[in-house]
């Protein structure tokens, strides 16, 4: 250790990254962290092969300058001044308002966003308005003490019958605020105004979309619109629905105004009989098999239409009993006057006897619900169907994911097709409100130019290069750049169906071939039959102790067959108790084929895992990677997955990469942490604890570069964000950034690194198409001019070559460039990071670094789900004292495989 002398002339002890360690608060540097904005283009890049390309982007030219959109708030209430809770309702009764106080309203036609927020050209005539508005054919329940044949069976002895009938409502129009248009012109021109002005008129234009779409009865989901025609419906099992529909939103470039148009898909509940959902559902064969404790929980809040009186219900439950045997009370007729007696009857009795229905197979299912918490209401299910377009949020499994892809898909000149025609057919102009608004639309998609960059040069083995062809190539008759050696390994089996003596032989002989050598495992186990009956949990630890029974010390790798290809249970706490619990490194596998490619393509994880090299791009192998090569710099790969829609328990996992052993920009090491469910910016990249420590993520990345290359610390650093939109930009500069100085400074630096700051996005909705052709565009398209934004720094790029459907580029947005990179020289090193990826010999569609985010963030996130599955687990996260959610931490990896690309 060496003695240095800080600023206060005190001396302490470097760290291991050859700085301070953690010192007080009062003894820290001073440097006041700025406030970053987000950076202007500097211009655009030149180098590539030029192609003219057609993009789903139609121009919209602007008319009124001048007009001035005025903002009220709504507020819908009863008339007894109870608010109205749902939204659809929402827009009939704006609707009713226009054609009942169209003068009133100055014949103002407006955009009314279905909740609080209505939009007019120019102000109404006073500034808060209040209507009475009568609703016709209003569907209400009325209690009555009959026991006619208008309601259903009702669990408190009363009965309700469905009325159509006129219900008042109060509405009042507040005024809040003024949107000038101005501010898209302004905007387009480049100007410094402010972007949240701006931002305001383009949701309006938007809004005026969405209401032409819910006007005409589709499901509305963000910018998206779906229609209930059964021709764009494909059914994925499991009594889900794809549905196709499109996206459109107005959007700010380069060229002026465009309006983005794209297919667009999203998850339907199929609709039909309840009986028959469930059956898919729950993939039973007949409905007595059905688990009811889960058909409650995926019916509840959903919305059925029932046959026998043609009305829509809300489920809210089911019955206790089965149909059969739920009884109510009900007062029998008297000669035509309901003062009969009361008595019991179950459902099934009524609706077969005093309604005249005959039921066929409900009489030993439970009903539905369709009452008040208190107030139950049952029907039996089968004269229940599920309405249309009811969206499912819940993960799709593997096979409902296959598919979708295979059915929702589209080739270019099909989906060109399917755009433009949507565009003719919904007649954007013909909107009285947009047409106020001066708004045209060109029916005809952009033309812009891209430019293809050369594929770079990559060294395998024996010095040999490796020049990619369209995005791919492969190690054929090619060894591993840096193969390593395998000697004590072992093979595990939870697959009755695989043979692992040849799975054994097959991977040391391709493995030979590709110069990694592999000694004959030490021992095959197959899993105990009688143990495939148990909890993954304890399959897997009866089978460590099987291995323990068989082996004298732990191997250092093991080969892993799981029964299930995808979602396998046993995934979780395997890969837990091998990298955390032991610190050995594994591969899971379950072939369904096994060929040379398929054991390749093992392989290249493995080498990867154990600290091999696969390939490197021959700039970094010469170490010639511009404005990298002669300075120290990290490469940061940041992302945070979510837990599924609706699942507000499930912690978020934030997961780092950072690149070592620099100069190369291959090799990655990850950190990852838990944190608060659906929050997006990482809150663990400095966390200073008690005593002046800190044990957040960019401090142990920081370590493992200064440990790998060669005792240099980083003075650049290069980060890579996936996941955040275009609002939370300033939050990743002035959050997250501000959080990377912290964690510099707390290891007693001075002097902060440069900074380059790229967020990448690849849910966005715009395409690039070759004119007339139908194949994608080529790998290492680039388009940073017309399309982008008419100030920021943004461009496009397609790195992989699209073999199904059509090609999605990335988006990437530089926030921030102190490095100083030229336009050619950042999207040269993007398009190198989609060549870097270690597991496969294809070009990546987004670089590298995020990617290795993503894996890490995935692989951890098993350990989670292995802890929630766990009822004897002591680390599930609980309620705290003060009533917040407690966040569990995950297991950190052991020391043997913390620094190993175990990712991979």
């Amino acid at each position: 250790m060496v003695n240095i002398t800080n600023t206060e002339g005190k001396t302490s002890e470097t760290s291991p990254l050859g700085l301070a360690p953690s010192i007080p608060p009062d003894m820290k540097p001073e440097k006041a962290m700025p406030l970053y904005k987000i950076m202007s283009r500097r211009g655009v890049g030149s180098k590539g092969r030029r192609l003219p390309l057609l993009t789903n982007h139609f121009r919209v030219s602007l008319n009124a300058p001048d007009l001035v959109f005025y903002q009220y708030a709504v507020s819908i209430c009863y008339e007894d001044s109870r608010p109205v809770e749902g939204k659809e309702i929402g827009r009939k009764l704006m609707d009713k308002l226009y054609q009942t106080y169209s003068a009133e309203l100055a014949y103002k036609r407006f955009a009314y966003d279905g909740e609080k927020c209505l939009y007019t050209i120019g102000p109404l005539p006073q500034r808060k308005l209040e209507f009475s508005v009568v609703l016709e054919g209003f569907c209400a329940k009325i209690e009555t003490g009959s026991s006619g044949e208008s309601g259903s069976p009702n669990g408190t002895g009363k009965r309700f019958k469905r009325s159509s009938q006129s219900k008042t409502f109060k509405i009042e129009l507040s005024f809040a605020t003024k949107i000038p248009m101005k501010s898209i012109f302004t905007a387009l021109k480049g100007s410094e105004e402010d972007n949240g002005s701006t931002q305001d008129a383009l949701r309006v234009l938007d809004i005026i979309l969405r209401q032409q779409a819910a006007n005409r009865g589709c499901l509305l989901v963000r910018q998206s619109f779906f229609h209930d025609d059964s021709r764009n419906f494909a059914d994925v099992g499991g009594g889900v629905t794809g549905v196709r529909g499109f996206h459109s939103s107005f959007r700010l470039a380069q060229d002026g105004l465009s309006l983005n148009m794209d297919v667009s898909t999203t998850m339907i509940l199929k609709p039909g009989p309840v009986i028959d959902f469930l059956i898919a559902n729950q993939n039973v064969r007949e409905p007595r098999y059905i688990d009811w404790g889960k058909a409650k929980k995926m019916l509840k809040n959903l919305r059925v239409r029932a046959r026998h009186r043609n009305m829509e219900f809300k489920i809210i439950g089911l019955s206790e009993k089965p149909c059969n045997q739920q009884f109510f009370s009900m007062k029998l007729k008297n000669n035509g006057s309901t003062d009969g007696q009361m008595v019991d009857i179950t459902v099934y009795e009524y609706f077969v006897r005093h309604c005249g229905i005959e039921l066929t197979y409900s009489a030993y299912l439970p009903c539905l619900d369709v009452g008040k918490p208190k107030r139950p209401t049952y029907i039996p299910l089968e004269l229940c169907s599920l309405v249309s377009l009811q969206r499912y949020t819940k993960a799709l499994s593997s096979m409902q994911r296959a598919s979708l892809v295979e059915k929702s898909r589209q080739k270019p000149q099909e989906k060109i097709k399917i755009v433009t025609d949507a565009l003719k057919n919904y007649r954007y102009d013909e909107d009285p409100v947009l047409a106020q608004c001066g708004v045209n639309i060109d029916r005809q998609l952009t033309q812009v130019e891209g430019r293809v960059l050369e594929s770079p040069k990559l060294k395998v083995g024996k010095s040999d290069d490796c020049i990619p062809r369209n995005g791919r190539w492969n190690f054929n008759n090619k060894t591993l750049l840096n193969p390593t050696r395998i000697n004590r390994w072992i093979v595990v089996n939870f697959s009755a169906r695989c043979d692992i003596s040849y799975i054994s032989r097959e991977l040391i002989n391709c493995g030979r071939n590709k110069g990694i050598h592999i000694e004959r495992p030490i021992t095959l186990i197959e899993e105990d039959q009688h143990s495939r009956r148990a909890s993954p949990v304890d399959r897997v630890e009866n089978m460590f102790e099987q291995m323990m029974a068989k082996m004298s010390d732990a191997p250092t790798f093991i080969l892993c067959v799981l029964p299930e290809k995808k979602n396998s249970n046993i995934y979780g706490p395997w890969k837990k108790k091998c990298l955390c619990d032991f610190g050995i490194f594994t591969q899971c596998i379950s072939p369904t084929k096994i060929n040379d490619q398929y054991i390749t393509n093992v392989l290249l994880k493995i080498n990867s895992k154990l600290g091999g090299i696969n390939s490197l791009l021959a700039i970094e192998h010469a170490s010639c990677v511009p404005l990298i090569k002669d300075t120290p710099t990290l490469i940061l790969g940041m992302d945070v997955s979510h837990g599924s829609p609706g699942r507000s328990d499930v912690p978020s996992i934030a997961a780092v990469v950072g690149s070592r052993s620099w100069p190369l920009i291959s090799r990655y090491r990850a950190a990852v942490r838990t944190q608060s469910p659906k929050l997006e910016m990482i809150d663990a990249l400095f966390k200073p604890l008690e005593g002046g420590k800190d044990d957040g993520i960019i401090r142990e990345l920081l370590l493992d570069f200064y440990s790998t290359s060669k005792g240099r610390k980083p003075t650049q650093i290069i980060v890579f964000r996936d996941g955040v939109s275009e609002s939370q930009f300033n939050q990743v500069l002035n959050i997250e950034l501000d959080q990377i100085v912290k964690a510099y400074q707390h290891l007693g630096e001075v002097n902060i690194p440069k900074f380059t700051v790229i967020v990448a996005q690849k849910n966005h909705h715009t395409r690039f198409f070759l004119p007339g052709a139908s194949e994608n565009v080529p790998p290492g398209t680039v388009v940073d001019t017309r399309v982008v934004h008419p100030k920021n720094y943004d461009f496009y790029m397609c790195a992989h070559a699209g073999m199904i459907g059509t090609s999605r580029p990335a988006h990437y947005h530089v926030l921030l460039d102190e490095i100083g990179f030229s336009p050619d020289d950042l999207q040269n090193l993007i398009h190198s990071l989609s060549y870097v990826y270690q597991r496969s010999t294809t070009a990546l569609s987004i670089a590298a670094p995020i990617c290795y985010a993503h894996l890490a963030a995935s692989q951890m996130s098993q350990f989670i789900k292995f802890e929630e599955l766990s009822e004897t687990s002591s680390e599930r996260g609980g309620v705290t004292s003060s009533g917040s959610l407690s966040i569990p931490e995950l297991p950190r990896l052991h020391d043997d495989v913390n620094g190993s690309m175990f990712f991979c």
